[in-house]
C-alpha cells in the first residue's frame, strides 16, 4: 500500500489509512482525543470527521494532484472524545480527470453509521498551487 497523495497530512488528526484498492476504495480510521473537543460534553467537531471523509476520498484517488471540488455531507449521529471512527470508501463513477466517491462513517465499536457524503474529486496535470 503506497500513498501517493497528501502525504503530510497529520495522521492523528485526519485519520490513518488502514487499506486501499486504488482507484475503488479505502478505509480511514479516526481516533478522537481533546484537540478535536468542540464542548465541555466531549462533541467532536465536525471539520475533524470531514477531514477525515475528505482524506479517505483523497487516498482512495490516490494521485499526487488529486483535489476535491465538491462534496454533499451528511452527519447522522454525533461523533464524542473517546470513539473511533471508521470511514470507508468507493468510487461510483470516473469520468476522464472527474472521479465521483461515496464515503460513509461508521462507529468502530459498534459499526453504525454516523456520517455519508458523496465526493467529487479531481486528478489535475500539475499540483493545484503551480
Amino acid at each position: 500500500m503506497q500513498i501517493k497523495t497528501h502525504q503530510k497530512i497529520d495522521n492523528s488528526l485526519s485519520g490513518e489509512v488502514l487499506s486501499i484498492e486504488e482507484g475503488k476504495s479505502a478505509t480511514v480510521r479516526l481516533k478522537t482525543d481533546n484537540r478535536m473537543v468542540a464542548d465541555e460534553k466531549g462533541l467532536i467537531h465536525g471539520g475533524f470527521i470531514f477531514s477525515a471523509a475528505d482524506y479517505c476520498a483523497m487516498v482512495t484517488v490516490n494521485h499526487p494532484n488529486v483535489v476535491l471540488g465538491s462534496a454533499d455531507v451528511r452527519f447522522l449521529k454525533p461523533l464524542k472524545l473517546g470513539q473511533t471512527a471508521i470511514f470507508k470508501s468507493e468510487v461510483l463513477s470516473t469520468e476522464g480527470r472527474k472521479t465521483l466517491l461515496k464515503v460513509e462513517g461508521f462507529f468502530e465499536d459498534t459499526q453504525e453509521k454516523f456520517f455519508e457524503g458523496n465526493f467529487k474529486c479531481y486528478t489535475l496535470d500539475k499540483h493545484v498551487l503551480e
